[in-house]
């Protein structure tokens, strides 16, 4: 596991320097799209229940989880903005986790990471995805993203936890 999180370190810290045009871009589309800040920072729950902040572009109007239906959101949701849909369906808003893998709080693939108040209601077998950290991809995201059940994204998370392999 140790080669894996050196490796997950050693290329996150060369996609930003590559990336780093792109990541630019984006940041200005979104400052020039209107106000609010270009990231959209939140606290996750990672391995071994560890909070930390997992950075993201931000793709929705300024304070929208005080609004709608809060932290959940839809494909349609008024609150992403034009920019945000773009962002959400490439999935660009995900780039700036490298800082999370660089900084060691995340890995590239691994059960993507939640809030606590959903880590709160894990049963045991839920909280087997807390033994690895958690990651931008993996494969609840390969085999279905959105469109599975949160039942068969535990599964697929767990899964992967059990018999992965670098």
């Amino acid at each position: 596991m140790l080669l894996k999180h050196f490796l997950d370190r050693i290329l996150a810290f060369i996609l930003i320097v590559l990336l780093s045009p792109l990541l630019l871009m984006i940041s200005l589309l979104i400052k020039l799209s209107g106000k609010g800040p270009v990231f959209f920072v939140q606290e996750r729950i990672g391995l071994a229940e560890k909070p930390f902040q997992i950075y993201k572009f931000r793709t929705m109007i300024p304070n929208a989880i005080h609004m709608g239906t809060g932290i959940y959101t839809g494909e349609n949701d008024p609150r992403i903005t034009t920019i945000g849909h773009f962002l959400r369906k490439t999935s660009l808003d995900e780039l700036p986790q490298l800082l999370n893998i660089l900084k060691g709080e995340m890995s590239f693939i691994g059960p993507r990471p939640t809030i606590e108040e959903q880590v709160l209601q894990y049963d045991n077998y839920q909280k087997k995805r807390l033994l690895m950290k958690p990651g931008v991809t993996g494969l609840a995201q390969i085999n279905g993203r959105n469109s599975i059940s949160w039942p068969e994204r535990i599964q697929f998370d767990v899964q992967y936890v059990e018999n992965w392999t670098l």
